[in-house]
Formats: C-alpha cells, structure tokens, sequence
C-alpha cells in the first residue's frame, strides 16, 4: 500500500508540473505580435542568453485608468513584453515595435498624468544603452494589434547613458 501511495504522489507531482509548464509557456509564446516570431525563434535556436529577467510596473492613479497596472518584463533571452491588466495573461512582445532593441536586461515603466496619458516603458540593454518608447493609453487595452499605432515611433536610443561599456 505504501509504494502505491508515493506512486500517486509522484504522479501528482509530474502532473502538476507539466501543467504548470503548459500554462505559463504559451501565454508569452501565442500573444507575441506581427513580427516577433522570427526574432523570437533567431535567439532561442542559437541559445543566446543576455543575463537576468527583470519587471517593472506603473499604476496610474488617475480616474480614467484607475486599477490598472502595465507590466514589463524581459525573459533570459532578451527579449521583452508588455502586459496591460485589463486584458490578462496577455503578454505583447516589444520587438513589434520599430527599433526595439534585443539582448534586454533591464526594465522600467512610468505613466504621465494627463487629459491623454502617456505610458514610458524604458529598456536596458546587456551593452548598457537605454532605448524608450512613449506609448498613448486610453481606455482600451493594448493588444498585439494596437500596440504599434499606440507607440507611434517606436524606441528611440537614449543618448550618453552613463553605464554603457
């Protein structure tokens, strides 16, 4: 009777694993966004590794998106996304937008207080240059399919950051 009971508790075991690993994969995987696909599969078929996962939060407590939270993060293979509440489990690859950079080490989200706000999201990179892009909120969730139109530009290199080699 006792084999058969760590039997069972080693099934238990693998089971929840292996659904754990299903559940947390391909939310990043399937929500990635019009050309991130390549990039995304470039890095992980040559095991490139740019260093440590990050995140970073902001909170707008203004009326209009109150209990919001937008979330950025990196991944070990330097790649990052963003995830709006509002539409959870969703997580955008940034690389979507134009001149985003790769090799993500470092995160940062802020939100400007206006009639039309504005989310910052800030990115640092393993060779220690910062890239920003300022994306409109509104009372819509981004999505793989708005973010584009709502960063405009894209990212932009900030110049002279001090911690670049």
């Amino acid at each position: 009777m006792r084999k058969l009971a760590w039997a069972a508790r080693g099934m238990s075991a693998v089971s929840g694993a292996v659904l754990l690993g299903t559940l947390m994969v391909p939310t990043a995987l399937a929500d990635e966004g019009p050309g991130s696909t390549a990039d995304r599969s470039s890095s992980m078929a040559e095991g490139k590794k740019c260093g440590a996962r990050d995140v970073s939060s902001a909170a707008p407590d203004f009326i209009a998106l109150s209990g919001v939270v937008f979330r950025v993060a990196s991944d070990a293979q330097g790649n990052s996304f963003l995830n709006d509440n509002r539409n959870p489990g969703v997580w955008i690859n940034l690389g979507a937008l134009a001149n985003a950079p790769t090799c993500v080490i470092g995160t940062a989200a802020s939100v400007t207080e206006a009639a039309t706000g504005r989310l910052v999201i800030t990115l640092l990179t393993q060779n220690g240059a910062q890239h920003e892009a300022v994306c409109t909120t509104s009372s819509t969730a981004f999505t793989p399919t708005n973010i584009v139109a709502a960063c405009g530009a894209g990212f932009s290199l900030l110049p002279n950051t001090p911690v670049m080699k």
